[in-house]
């Protein structure tokens, strides 16, 4: 009986293969079984899951078969009642009929794409992309001249409205499209197709949810343009010849697009998180791409004034513009330095933002006041920041002065101000007028009497000559106060110091000590 049981599951489970499979065949072998392509889309309609994927491996076969044997309608598509009432041919009914059914399909499978069941998403984005490939080389639509370049935009559009849903979280999904963004025209129509879809979405929601936001970000950190200029010839959608005519076959095109694509994104009121992860990505995978680099400068200033890391993220990009880009911005450093607060030693940005500021430092032709500055406003920080972040802050200071010899001065004042003269103005928020420069570095002097002995050491570093070649903090900035507890544990302790001339035998002493005449240990 459970032999005949499972034989029975398993028949049922052939059911709908064996029957869609039937109706695909009458279908592709008689015209007068078109009819049954209803069947077949019905079952796209199935709550069954195994239902449904055999749907739509079935209508892959048929009309990926129509297609490839041109039966169906190629032109603008007219309204099916008209035809059918008309008096056309029965050949040209049939195209048209088929090629509504076709539509229909097209539809359904874009509306998979947010089923609740992975493999059928994927398997309905795998069928689109097939459709997508046969229509690009048997077109539907009538070339406008001779060389007209033809992609199935409007069936590309339902591919990436589906990838942008408002509702589903679609980063799985997003994850499979990748391996299509290899394909030079896929990408430029991708971007194109992105562009419309948040225009589209944001006309209907003028506040779209998080998940929208995060699907449209994830889509276009996807694509990624070559750097240097190349022949695109790497074609998802196969033609004879490719004209040198054809926008997409040009990088510079392609950068046009993918400005526009990212523009037209960031346009918009974003999530604060989002802020943070375009800000991430702007510096290396956006900037490079743009045709014109510098119409970011107003979202990134805008960003500048968000505070926090959200400022410290875009000052990267605005640094790039100016060393890059020849762009102005004369209060990059003030924002720099506006940033430089106690916070800064303990929030989880820390290692990212000593990294970029030792960048924006970098430079020998810094005037002397703005060094002095920045490192006067850290020796000071310094005083309350953790032995973790001193063992880095000290080396990034030391580093200033071997740049800026002119600075050198903040150690080298022997007649230097008395403690309640320092000149420095911390309240100051711009560092030109902070008088840092007549100050001088007397933290790192208090900070040579830290109560942990490597922080002390790295202070005294200035009571030498600096030596020329900088002292890299890279291994330093992630540093943690459990990194510097582990290396003190494995210190080894200082050698043992005789405490008397003659060493102790035994727990009573020496042999002729009182207590050892007097009592004995049994």
């Amino acid at each position: 009986m459970e032999a005949e049981a499972g034989g029975t599951e398993r028949g049922r489970a052939r059911d709908p293969r064996r029957a869609l499979g039937r109706l695909v065949q009458a279908v592709l072998c008689s015209r007068g079984e078109a009819n049954a392509v209803f069947d077949v889309l019905a079952a796209l309609q199935s709550e069954d899951q195994e239902e449904i994927q055999e749907a739509v491996r079935a209508c892959s076969r048929l009309f990926g078969a129509l297609l490839e044997r041109g039966e169906l309608f190629v032109g603008q598509l007219p309204s099916e009642d008209m035809v059918m009432a008309g008096s056309q041919g029965a050949m040209r009914k049939y195209k048209v009929w088929m090629r509504h059914r076709y539509c229909s399909c097209c539809n359904r499978l874009g509306e998979l794409l947010v089923h609740p069941t992975f493999q059928v998403k994927e398997l309905a984005l795998g069928t689109l992309m097939k459709f997508v490939q046969l229509e690009g080389a048997h077109p539907l639509e009538q070339p406008k001249w001779e060389g007209h370049y033809l992609f199935p935009r409007t069936l590309f559009r339902v591919v990436v409205g589906g990838l942008l849903s408002p509702t589903d979280d679609q980063s799985l999904l997003l994850s499979q499209f990748r391996e299509y963004l290899e394909f030079d025209d896929v990408r430029y129509h991708t971007m194109q197709a992105a562009s419309d879809a948040v225009a589209q979405v944001t006309n209907q929601q003028p506040e779209p949810p998080l998940t929208f936001w995060n699907n449209a970000f994830t889509l276009l950190c996807a694509v990624s343009l070559p750097l240097q200029e190349q022949d695109l010839s790497t074609f998802y959608v196969k033609h004879v010849e490719l004209l040198d005519k054809w926008k997409v076959t040009h990088l510079r095109e392609h950068r046009k697009v993918f400005q526009t694509m990212w523009l037209s994104f960031l346009k918009h009121k974003l999530p604060l998180s989002l802020y943070k992860k375009v800000l991430l990505v702007m510096h290396d995978s956006i900037l490079p791409h743009l045709a014109q680099p510098t119409l970011m400068i107003d979202f990134l200033t805008s960003a500048c004034d968000v505070g926090g890391a959200i400022s410290l993220l875009a000052l990267n990009g605005l640094f790039i513009l100016i060393h890059k880009h020849n762009l102005e911005h004369p209060d990059f450093y003030r924002k720099l330095y506006g940033l430089l607060d106690p916070s800064i030693f303990h929030v989880k940005y820390r290692a990212r933002f000593f990294h970029l500021a030792d960048l924006f430092l970098s430079s020998s032709h810094l005037p002397a006041y703005l060094v002095a500055a920045f490192a006067k406003r850290l020796s000071r920080l310094a005083l309350t920041a953790p032995p973790e972040a001193l063992l880095m802050v000290l080396p990034f200071i030391c580093n200033l002065l071997r740049r800026h010899p002119a600075c050198r001065v903040l150690v080298h004042r022997p007649q230097g101000p008395e403690l309640d003269s320092d000149p420095y103005d911390p309240e100051e928020e711009d560092p030109a007028q902070s008088r840092a420069l007549e100050s001088c570095l007397w933290e790192l002097q208090t900070l040579q009497r830290h109560y942990h002995p490597e922080v002390s050491k790295a202070a005294s570093v200035i009571n030498q000559a600096l030596s020329v070649p900088e002292v890299s903090i890279a291994p330093l900035l992630e540093l943690t106060a459990y990194e510097v507890f582990e290396q003190d544990l494995k210190k080894k302790g200082p050698e043992p110091v005789p405490l008397e001339f003659i060493p102790a035998q035994g727990l009573l002493g020496r042999r002729d000590d009182l207590c050892a005449q007097f009592f004995t240990l049994s």
